[in-house]
């Protein structure tokens, strides 16, 4: 790689290494050390390219992906350490009660499946269509909703205090609604 390029692959691993470690520690489940791994091996692997890549993050996301499918195709998968209660959070900018739901939410991503965790996070964090997903893990759009639906109803299963939170939100979003369209004359 030649200057110019290692310039530009710095720039690019400052910039979007944040964003990246995100959507790595979502699809390891919440655990950052593995989701460090996730994204180190990808820039590892987007390094080795980087004079032939011309959509720099898609392609480490891209690469980043495939890994986790990879990881959850092992034929003899990784010991995990189960506990019983998560590590404390590093005390931040944020409010307790969105810690809390962030805990929640962390905690039952990580008790899906491989697979499961996959599907929500390109779905609903990476936003995106059914037919991406299905192209990005090599299957069919049939099994990305059947999957997306069942790991919907096991995360409402492992954690229904985010169902009740979910109809608050849109009651809320409801009630605001019907505020806002109430036509005031005088």
């Amino acid at each position: 790689m030649d200057a110019e390029a290692q310039d530009r692959f710095r720039e690019f691993v400052e910039h979007r290494s944040s964003a990246l470690l995100k959507t790595a520690v979502l699809l390891s489940g919440g655990d950052r050390h593995t989701a460090e791994d996730l994204l180190q091996n990808a820039l590892i692997k987007a390094a080795g390219r980087w004079h032939r890549i011309d959509e720099p993050e898609a392609y480490v996301r891209q690469i980043l992906y495939r890994q986790q499918i990879s990881r959850w195709r092992l034929k003899w998968p990784r010991r995990e350490l189960s506990v019983a209660e998560p590590p404390e959070a590093r005390a931040g900018p944020d409010s307790s009660s969105e810690a809390d739901l962030r805990l929640l939410m962390r905690g039952a991503l990580a008790r899906l499946s491989a697979r499961q965790r996959t599907v929500l996070v390109l779905r609903y964090f990476e936003d995106l269509p059914e037919a991406d997903v299905a192209r990005i893990l090599g299957c069919s759009v049939g099994t990305v909703r059947s999957t997306t639906h069942r790991s919907l109803a096991r995360l409402r299963t492992l954690a229904p205090e985010l169902t009740a939170l979910g109809r608050a939100d849109a009651a809320y979003s409801s009630s605001a609604r019907d505020h806002s369209s109430v036509e005031v004359r005088p």
